[in-house]
């Protein structure tokens, strides 16, 4: 995202940290694989006459395994925020605190469950941790399966180091 290193902002002090809630991360791991599971039944069970549908249901079926995997490992990350970093305990910078321009916790704003949407400053590279975060040019999406009051607390001490910074840019 910029030049800095990875291992800035971890001598820091955590403000704040959002980890999966392990009955969330089961049960939304487990809905894929129960979709998964019944797509290949389907297969099985009633396969379709037409090679496309054939192709389209095993594909879909693995990729609901495929994403329960993926799921399930990046749910077993917390997301650290520093007053440098926001980013994940594996090390993985999601965005700089400096390149933050607005957190959005609006009802209607386009954000995962019990999460938030971050503004950047400019476009970075697009990560998605299924049920964790993602990044799609300027917007990060941070939640899913992560209980809502970390979330609220993380996206409030978030707006508050915004406010901080741009009242001594002043």
């Amino acid at each position: 995202m910029s030049g800095r290193g990875a291992k800035e902002g971890w001598d820091e002090e955590i403000l704040a940290s959002l980890a999966a809630s392990p009955g969330r991360r089961l049960v939304g791991t487990g809905m894929l694989v129960v979709l998964g599971a019944l797509l290949s039944w389907t297969v099985i069970a009633f396969p379709p006459a037409a090679l496309g549908w054939l192709v389209f249901l095993i594909a879909a079926a693995a990729f609901a395994f495929f994403s329960a995997q993926r799921m399930w490992e990046a749910t077993s990350r917390t997301v650290l925020l520093t007053r440098a970093v926001l980013r994940e305990d594996s090390g993985r910078i999601i965005a700089l605190v400096e390149e933050i321009e607005a957190v959005d916790r609006g009802l209607f704003a386009f954000k995962p469950s019990n999460g938030f949407l971050l503004r950047l400053t400019r476009p970075a590279p697009r990560v998605w941790a299924l049920g964790l975060w993602w990044r799609f040019g300027r917007r990060v999406g941070v939640g899913g399966v992560t209980p809502g009051g970390q979330g609220r607390a993380m996206a409030d001490l978030l707006s508050a180091l915004i406010l901080e910074r741009s009242q001594s840019d002043q």
